[in-house]
Parts: C-alpha cells; sequence; structure tokens
C-alpha cells in the first residue's frame, strides 16, 4: 500500500504528487507489519526514515540515502571501513516511485500476497540511474531489498560496491548488542553476542563534531558463502521496555559483506554483495547496460509481538515466513518425508549391494520413505582413492557387479571392508567387529563400556564414533585428516555401468513422481539396488557433486578449457578437483546428461548435491572484468541449472549439501528443498547445531542427522533420534545389526515425527533458553503454530548435556493468558516414567526434569478451553 498516488512514464518512475521540480518527496509503503516511511533530504536524495510499526521516526539528514555505490573515478567521502557517505550516494537523486500489490512474488515462492516498491534515483551529471526495489510479503514483518543499475550515460562506469540494503536512524550503539552466528565445519550456526560499543568505541561525538570512522564489519569469501559465519546478523536492544530487533541475511551465493556503525548519535545498518575491496568483484556498465544486485532481507521484531516473545524471536519468526514465501514451491515443504542416507557414521562413503540390501531393508522397516545412496557409489578403484577422478558419475561394477546380488552377502565386498549383513555376521578377517556382544575393536578403536555413565557437556563418551572418526574403518582415512573434505577421501575414476539414454515412460509416482521412467532393469548393478529401494516402498536417492570434475577424471580432457574457473588463461585446481563454470554451455550440458541419467533414466528421486572445495576469489572467463564477478556470475548460473533441473523433474528433491552446512545462504535455499546443517558425527556436540539450526533454515528443510547405532544404549539411541524431530530427520546409523527393541525406538521416534509433521511445516521457531551456546548444558529449541488465537499446539524439544536435573524454560507466548495448558512428552516413550514436563501457570514457564545426562524430551504443548 502507498500513500502516494504515482504513475509511470516511459520506462522512467514518476511521482503525480510531486512537481517534477521539486525534491521533497515524502509518502509511506508497506503494510501494518512493516510500515515504512521516506522523506527527502535537502541535498535531493530520498531516505528511510521509519521501518516497521515500532521504529522510531528519524531527521531525514541524518537518515542514510537508499544508495551507496563506489566506481572508479568515484569513492567515498571519507576513508574508513564504513559504507556510508560515497560521493555517488549523495548525487542520486529521487525522480520518482511505482507501488503495486499482488498475489505473489516474482521469485515464484510458496507465499501469498506481496507490497512492491520501486524507487527511481538519478544522477544527472553521470548519467547513471538507480531503482531501488523493496518488497514485503503481506503480513510479514520482512523487507526485501535489491538495487538495479543502469547506465544512462555517454561513457562506461566501472562499479566497484553497491549496497543492496540501508537502513539508518538506529537507536544509539550505547544500547544495542550485535549477534553474529561462527560457522564452521562441524560447528555451524554458533550464534554470540556483545555490545556494539566493543567495537564501536564511544568517541565524543559533540567535541569532534563528527562521526566515528570505526564499524563492526563482517564478510563472507568465496565459493562456500556461509564458511566462517552465516551470511546474516541482528541487532537488539537493551532496556526500554520494547525489546526491539533487527535480523537480516544477505542472500549471496558467492561473496557479502555488512557493516554497522554510528550516525548522528544514531546507529546505521549497511548491507552488500560482493565488493572490489573485500572479492576483488567489479563490474564494468557500458551505456545501456544495467547490473542488479544481491537481495537482503530485514526483519523486525519486538518484545511482546505477535509471538509473544522476545523481539529477536518474533524478528527469527517473521525470517522464517519471508523464507517459505520466497522459495520456489515443491511438494516437499508440506509432505516432509523421513529420509534415510547411508553415510554419516555408517558406510562413511564405502556403499556395496552387499552392505546396502540389509541397510534398505531395515531402514523401510523403520519407516524411512527415501533411501538415499551417498558418496562412493562411482568409486571402481581397489583404494578408495576416488577424490581426484570424479566427474562422470558412472556406477562401479567392483561395489554393484551384475548378474545377482547373492542376498546381500559377500557381493562386491572386498577383503578388508567390513559387511552390512547384520544379524552377528561374521566379518573378514582384519575388518573391524561391530563392537556388539563384547566384540573386540582395531587398536586404536574404543569400546563401548559407557554403562551410563555422564560426562561434562560437550565431551564423547565411550562407543558413539564421534567427530575424531574411526582410524582405519573400511581403509579410509579419517574425515579431519583433509580438511573440507566432508570425509570423502582421495579418489580414482568409476567405471560405467550401462549409460543408456534411452527412456521409458515409467508407472506413476516412480522416481518420486519424476516425470520419466526407471529404463528397463538390469539383472545386477546399481540398477537393482535402486529397484530394492522402491520394492521397499521408498523413492531412491544418490549423492552427487556435480560442480567439480577430478584432474585424473576423462571428462578434465573432454570439456573445453573454457567450461573450467580460470585465473589468466590457467585452469585452476583445488584439492585435486577443477570447478565447472555453469555458465558455459559444455559444461551445463554435461551436467544435464549426467542428471537425465540418474533422474530421468534411473528413476532417482532425490539428488545430495554436495560440494567439497572453495575457490577464493573466483575466475576470469573470457568477459569478466574481475574474479569476484566471474564467481558471482558462476553461482548464479549453478542456481539457473538447478532450477531448470527441478522445471523437468518437478517431483525431484534436491539436499544442498557443502561440507555440511557451508553454503547455508538465502539464494541457494530458495531453490533447494532441503539444507545439510551439519557433518558433526558426535551426537553429543549435534545438540547446539539442531537447535539453532532455524535460525538460518526453516524447519522443515533443515536436515538433522540421527544416528543410532546397536552398539549405543538406550538413552544415547533415543538422543540422537530426538534431536531430530523438529528438524527433518535424516536417519543413518547401522539399524540391519540392530535388535528388534532397539529398532523399536527408532519406529517409535519417526512415528512421533509423521505424526507431528503437518504441523512443522507451518510453525515458526523460539528459543525459551535464548540462541544456544556451544557448550551449554541444557538446551531448547521450540515450534509454535499460529492460528491467531493462540490456541495451536506449541513444541519443544529440550536437550540435557550436564548440570542439575530441572530447568524452568519462560514459553512467552503461552504465558500471561491464564488458561491452562496441557504438557505431552511425545519423546522418548520410556521418559514419561522417569522424566517430567509440567506447566506452571503462575511463572508462564514449561518445568522439566530429565534425571540422567544425556537425555532429550520432545513436549507438546495445548492451550486447554477455559472450563
Amino acid at each position: 500500500m502507498d500513500s502516494g498516488a504515482s504513475d509511470i512514464g516511459g520506462s522512467d518512475l514518476t511521482d503525480s504528487t510531486t512537481d517534477p521540480n521539486d525534491t521533497k518527496a515524502a509518502f509511506t509503503w508497506g503494510h501494518p507489519a512493516i510500515d515504512t516511511e521516506f522523506a527527502t533530504a535537502a541535498d535531493g536524495t530520498l531516505r528511510m526514515v521509519r521501518l516497521g510499526p515500532c521504529g522510531d521516526t528519524a531527521d531525514p539528514e541524518t537518515a542514510l540515502p537508499l544508495v551507496e555505490l563506489t566506481a572508479f573515478g568515484h569513492g567515498s567521502g571519507w576513508s574508513g571501513p564504513r559504507f556510508t557517505g560515497t560521493a555517488f550516494g549523495a548525487r542520486l537523486a529521487y525522480r520518482g516511485h511505482r507501488s503495486d500489490s499482488s498475489g505473489g512474488d516474482s521469485s515464484g515462492g510458496d507465499g501469498g500476497g506481496w507490497e512492491r516498491l520501486t524507487i527511481e534515483l538519478h544522477d544527472a551529471a553521470r548519467g547513471l540511474t538507480a531503482f531501488v526495489e523493496l518488497s514485503s510479503p503481506t503480513g510479514v514483518a520482512v523487507v526485501r531489498s535489491r538495487v538495479r543499475l543502469r547506465n544512462d550515460g555517454t561513457g562506461p562506469v566501472v562499479v566497484q560496491s553497491v549496497s543492496s540494503l540501508l537502513l539508518g536512524g538506529l537507536p544509539s550503539s550505547d544500547v544495542l548488542d550485535v549477534h553474529r552466528a561462527r560457522n564452521d565445519w562441524l560447528a555451524e550456526c554458533r550464534w554470540y553476542a556483545e555490545p556494539l560499543r566493543a567495537t564501536v568505541a564511544d568517541i565524543s561525538v559533540d567535541v569532534h563534531q563528527h562521526d566515528s570512522r570505526a564499524a563492526l564489519a563482517l564478510t563472507g569469501r568465496g565459493s562456500w558463502p556461509s564458511d566462517g559465519h552465516l551470511p546474516m546478523g541482528a541487532l537488539t536492544e537493551r532496556g526500554g521496555g520494547r525489546g526491539r530487533a533487527w535480523v537480516w541475511q544477505v542472500e549471496s551465493p558467492a561473496g557479502w559483506r555488512w557493516d554497522l556503525g554510528e550516525r548522528a548519535h544514531g546507529t546505521y545498518l549497511a548491507v552488500n554483495g560482493p565488493t572490489d575491496a573485500e572479492h576483488q568483484w567489479r563490474v564494468r556498465l557500458a551505456p545501456g547496460e544495467e547490473f542488479t544486485t544481491v537481495t537482503a532481507a530485514l526483519a523486525v521484531g519486538s518484545a511482546g509481538g505477535a509471538g509473544h516473545g522476545s523481539g529477536l524471536d518474533e524478528a527469527l519468526g517473521a525470517l522464517t515466513g519471508y523464507r517459505r514465501a520466497v522459495r520456489r514451491p515443491h511438494p516437499d515443504h508440506e509432505a516432509l518425508p523421513v529420509v534415510f542416507n547411508d553415510y554419516m557414521n555408517t558406510l562413511m562413503g564405502d556403499p556395496t549391494t552387499a552392505k546396502l540390501l540389509p541397510l534398505i531393508d531395515a531402514a523401510a522397516k523403520a519407516g524411512a520413505e527415501y533411501f538415499c545412496i551417498d558418496s562412493g557409489w562411482y568409486d571402481d578403484s581397489v583404494d578408495g582413492g576416488w577424490w581426484d577422478s570424479v566427474g562422470e558419475w558412472l556406477p562401479s561394477p567392483r561395489r554393484f557387479p551384475a548378474g545377482g546380488v547373492d542376498g546381500g552377502r559377500g557381493a562386491g565386498a572386498e577383503p578388508g571392508a567390513g559387511q552390512g549383513g547384520g544379524n552377528g555376521a561374521e566379518t573378514e578377517p582384519g575388518t573391524r567387529q561391530d563392537g556388539r556382544n563384547g566384540a573386540e575393536t582395531e587398536p586404536g578403536t574404543r569400546q563401548d563400556g559407557r554403562n551410563g555413565a555422564e560426562t561434562e557437556p560437550g565431551t564423547r563418551q565411550d562407543g558413539r564414533n564421534a567427530a575424531a572418526g574411526l582410524a582405519g574403518e573400511g581403509g579410509r582415512k579419517r574425515a579431519q585428516d583433509r580438511p573440507g573434505a566432508d570425509g570423502r577421501n582421495e579418489a580414482t575414476a568409476a567405471r560405467p555401468e550401462g549409460d543408456s539414454q534411452n527412456k521409458t515412460q515409467g508407472r506413476p509416482g516412480e522416481g518420486g513422481g519424476t516425470e520419466t521412467g526407471v529404463g528397463p532393469l538390469s539383472d545386477g548393478g546399481i540398477r537393482a539396488v535402486l529397484e530394492r529401494i522402491r520394492e521397499r516402498g521408498m523413492v531412491p536417492g544418490l549423492w552427487l557433486e556435480p560442480e567439480v570434475v577430478g584432474v585424473r577424471s576423462p571428462v578434465a580432457a573432454e570439456l573445453p578449457p573454457e567450461a573450467f574457473f580460470q585465473r589468466d588463461g590457467v585452469r585452476l585446481t583445488e584439492q585435486g578437483r577443477h570447478q565447472l563454470d555453469l555458465r558455459h554451455p559444455a559444461a551445463r550440458a554435461h551436467l544435464d546428461k549426467t542428471v537425465d541419467r540418474l533422474v530421468g533414466d534411473w528413476g532417482v528421486g532425490y539428488l545430495k548435491l554436495d560440494y567439497n572445495i572453495v575457490i577464493d576469489p573466483g575466475t576470469t572467463a573470457p568477459g569478466d572484468p574481475s574474479p569476484g564477478a566471474g564467481l558471482l556470475g558462476h553461482a548464479h548460473a549453478y542456481l539457473g541449472w538447478l532450477s531448470d533441473v527441478l522445471d523437468r523433474y518437478p517431483h525431484l528433491v534436491v539436499e544442498n549439501c557443502a561440507s555440511g552446512g557451508m553454503r547455508m545462504d538465502g539464494a541457494t535455499l530458495a531453490v533447494s528443498q532441503l539444507q545439510s546443517t551439519s557433518d558433526q558425527q558426535d551426537p553429543l556436540r549435534y545438540p547446539p547445531i539442531a537447535a539453532a539450526a532455524p535460525t538460518a533454515v526453516p524447519p522443515e528443510q533443515g536436515a538433522v542427522w540421527a544416528y543410532p547405532q546397536p552398539e549405543y544404549d538406550d538413552d544415547l539411541i533415543t538422543f540422537t533420534l530426538g534431536g531430530a524431530l523438529l528438524g527433518r530427520i535424516h536417519l543413518s546409523g547401522h539399524l540391519d545389526r540392530m535388535t528388534e527393541r532397539q529398532l523399536g525406538l527408532v519406529r517409535h521416534a519417526v512415528a512421533t515425527y509423521k505424526s507431528i509433521r503437518g504441523d512443522l511445516a507451518h510453525a515458526v521457531p523460539f528459543w525459551p533458553l535464548g540462541l544456544p551456546g556451544w557448550t551449554d548444558e541444557w538446551l531448547a529449541l521450540g515450534l509454535r503454530v499460529p492460528d491467531g488465537h493462540e490456541r495451536g499446539p506449541s513444541y519443544v524439544s529440550v536437550w540435557r548435556r550436564g548440570g542439575e536435573a530441572e530447568v524452568g524454560l519462560p514459553v512467552g507466548h503461552l504465558a500471561g493468558t491464564g488458561a491452562p495448558v496441557r504438557a505431552e512428552i511425545l519423546h522418548p516413550s520410556a521418559a514419561r516414567a522417569h522424566s517430567a514436563a509440567v506447566w506452571d501457570p503462575a511463572a508462564g514457564e514449561l518445568r522439566v526434569s530429565v534425571p540422567r545426562a544425556p537425555g532429550v524430551l520432545l513436549i507438546r504443548l495445548t492451550p486447554q478451553a477455559r472450563a
């Protein structure tokens, strides 16, 4: 909604409420949740002076211009790390605006109506025009922003940086805390907070008549956009009673930057995609050419808002709704099927027919609906050395022999590799025993021996296959022996097993509902394994690392040099791999052929797309003005390719992975259906990742590993299962070796998940104990189902890793209503006998007791009608 009428004159925007010579425009835009006010400063630049119903109204002279940018010959007005005060920013004068309402976003997302606003700014002397494009899902307290530049001048302009979102007029730095999330391999989503004044010192601005030059800046670099930190940030206000919060994300699949600083006794926020200084990014605009920035999104919240929680919870809840509104629609977002993946703490990249068949049967019995064969299915080497020879993506006949599968025993099992036959079957000489019934383990590996002993938070207990891994298992190195490789070690090429491109019309629903059939079946090989998955009522899936080609792969010589990342004409190599450039038609055709074979011919309905190298700063293909521009161009082309794949196969489910969560960015999340949250192998280390994942990913898209093992006791089995129940279960573990009683624990957890997943798809998160710390003894994640009357259910997962046996959990949206609340322990079932969850109406909190650590509870809270 726009309070000032406007129309469009030709390709430009004009505001019919103002005289063309009058630069003093003022108007409001938005909807009640994000009502926004604009006013013009004395220099003719338009400023956002208020954002949201709880925002303060700033003086236009102290608010920021809508766009800041630097270009060759046009730098900043002062020196320092702050992205404010640029020469162009002060010259881009307001020319007009246009607003409209519609039933959907241009991204084609899941959401309903949208409000949109486009503001035109122009520098008459240089001929540069900027279009600030704002949008917001109706009823959601989030504004989305990007900037489109057009060179209307007579000469070229080389842009070095341009803002995606600018906001001034925030409260004083004296009362603000800044929140960031460390995001490292095996340790994702670790939020921490500090006063903004810890970085931006009080310099006595009035004495110096000048703002501080200091800024708190954060950047993400390279082709892993969330390596180091999530591309997010937040501010929370201390005191004042309003408890306001601002949370933002940079939707860049490549580099990004944001900074905070002091301005006119208030605080500003500047959000950018890649820049020349940090990412070697720049773009040259010839006359008539355009460039559009990456998108940024900003959510606002206040204490006691719609969900009656903290301002930070409210803003993160709004961001969850926004993410659902902008993503590509897909049936997976509502169905939330249970996925079994053979990798984590199980086959670890060493699948064979013999190992998979019993796992497939056990996964089906446990209630899995998808079964994904992870890495290694293409490896035909004898030493597991496939790392630097991948790229053909053809199955290994050694691992998946034709001519029958021998009931799952022996076929494809070479000496030195453990069998997965289960039920006490003996292993080959020299292999690791499964650890049950007191079996010995290899020297240096751990015995079970847990016997219920407690440990300090975050420490490992015996028998848990923790992050250190099991040295020597299946002849593979430990994951951390090659950082960034996601535990998948050096390699040789896989040999083909029938690369038929002949497609036949399949039965409805086969291959996860793909529109092409599974093709003629072979009498063995990987196709027989995929058929076994279908026979057990599950959809088959495969792991794929599409963007890389090993230096020893035949594909490295078959594709033209221009199909790969390069610098100064030299093909780049990283960890024995080349990086494809998806802007080149040959690279794209190679991947299309691969996907059409796996999905179209074989009937695969799930692809786990991994990415285990990082390229920084990028590539300089012919026509690229800078490496950073080449990297951003490829990243956008990759997402375009992935969108086209999903257009061809609308029911294909795609999981985004990059050594766990190293590519957890909003741009990729909007295209893929699932996001890997971590590669963490220690069940005691995973809870803070699982509890914080909804800050970055909607719950129904956040894949959380649950890897129960036969050597675990019942408490540890239910602990690892319980951690995934408010996300997307990614089940793993040697289920085929479990007793019926142990498998019953798994079945109960999966059934519990299926009974609540319909609510999870629409719930928004809250954190009764605040965002989790890495070593916290107690952690809690809540999901509430909004229904407009606070009568919908809420779910709370509570983990105890140490400390006292009882804790109180404030639940703001249920407190103060005076209505009774029913508390039910849903998981684990045995916990009902020794744990407790009781609603305290006077305190407005849930009292929880867990007598043993580690322990976990999933609790449902249901408001009851008054008597």
